[in-house]
């Protein structure tokens, strides 16, 4: 099942012991419908705040489904969740998580107030940036495989190692907006708002390129004085992609 949805009022995507989340309204939906206990697995996790304009997840069902499932699961879930499609011609032991090889996340700035996009994008009045050493910082990323310092402390991960197949970064003047690409075969997590949040630091000189370049070598446990993230509003997960899956 592919779906989107609106992260403000949740606690991330995953099931939590507090706070609602995405992950719990899919599950009460489907455990309705079908008349079965429905656990669903979610192709990653985002934190809380965090939206996605695209998000896979996968559940077993006993029966076939009934024909009119997407649009009754989206007259009951709230506005704020919406099912985008549901795909039923796939492997017998197709796993949303293990089996998505392409993930993508975009991240969006304002620099001029708007009640518009607050909920949407990061409003980050302190110009001037300096572009230019941004965009070289970033032009640097996708030749490291190890960003263990962009991962939240207590993350618990396995491995800091992630493949990154993109990192670029779009300043529209006109609008007065920036934005952030990164795709990857995995991503820690916290990381694409760390990676941003260090970048911002660099566009204000606040991080210099070489000091970038050390702790990207491991010359340098971490960065000076700050490790900080920016926040959430503004983070999209935007594209997973599956060998089986095709684009619609």
């Amino acid at each position: 099942m592919e779906i989107a949805y609106h992260g403000k009022n949740y606690i991330g995507w995953q099931v939590q012991p507090t706070g609602i989340s995405v992950q719990a309204k899919i599950n009460e939906a489907l455990s309705l419908f079908l008349r079965q206990t429905v656990n669903v697995v979610g192709c990653g996790r985002t934190d809380t705040g965090v939206h996605a304009s695209t998000f896979f997840l996968h559940f077993e069902a006993e029966t076939p489904l009934p024909e009119d499932l997407m649009n009754r699961l989206n007259r009951y879930l709230p506005p704020d969740i919406a099912i985008k499609r549901i795909i039923t011609q796939i492997p017998d032991n197709a796993h949303a998580r293990f089996d998505a090889t392409y993930r993508a996340y975009n991240y969006y700035i304002h620099f001029n107030k708007n009640p518009f996009l607050t909920e949407f994008s990061f409003f980050f009045p302190w110009r001037p940036l300096n572009i230019e050493v941004m965009q070289q910082a970033i032009e640097l990323l996708p030749q490291y495989t190890d960003f263990r310092m962009f991962c939240k402390t207590g993350a618990g991960s396995k491995t800091t190692l992630c493949n990154l197949y993109k990192a670029e970064m779009h300043l529209n003047e006109t609008d007065q907006t920036l934005r952030f690409h990164l795709a990857a075969n995995r991503f820690l997590r916290g990381m694409v708002r760390r990676i941003v949040g260090c970048l911002l630091f660099m566009g204000k000189d606040k991080i210099s390129l070489q000091e970038f370049k050390a702790v990207m070598d491991g010359r340098k446990s971490q960065f000076p004085k700050i490790n900080i993230s920016v926040p959430p509003q503004g983070l999209f997960l935007s594209e997973v992609r599956y060998p089986y899956i095709g684009e619609q």
